[in-house]
């Protein structure tokens, strides 16, 4: 069992940062593959990032490459977006979600435990 809460979302101006961390409770957080997904009002989930247990490999979203990284410390129990150069088409909540998957990470179906999400805002 493993419980997210993600945290660090806010209102910001296009062109600038945010770093959002989600915590994780559980002894098994560093065997879980982790993955971040976000949703647009009216619109489907969407993959962002994805990063394996062991940390070295990541996977990203096309609108977000380049602009956007995912890293994970096992030690704290935790994982992290990075999100420089923002636009206003990034605005949504954002979800962290955990998986025993190794493959298909990119679909939100192979997720078995999702946050609660924090709310992303870009202002033009």
């Amino acid at each position: 069992q493993v419980q997210l809460v993600e945290s660090g979302g806010g209102l910001v101006q296009a062109g600038g940062s945010l770093r959002l961390s989600c915590a994780a409770s559980g002894r098994t957080f560093s065997s879980y593959n982790m993955g971040w997904f976000r949703q647009a009002p009216g619109k489907d989930r969407e993959f962002v990032a994805a990063i394996i247990w062991s940390g070295p490999r990541t996977y990203y979203g096309d609108s977000v490459k380049g602009r956007f990284t995912i890293s994970r410390d096992n030690a704290k129990s935790a994982v992290y977006l990075q999100m420089d150069s923002l636009k206003p088409e990034d605005t949504a909540v954002y979800y962290c979600a955990a998986t025993k998957s190794v493959v298909r990470l990119t679909s939100s179906l192979v997720y078995d435990y999702w946050g609660q999400g924090t709310q992303v805002t870009v202002s033009s």
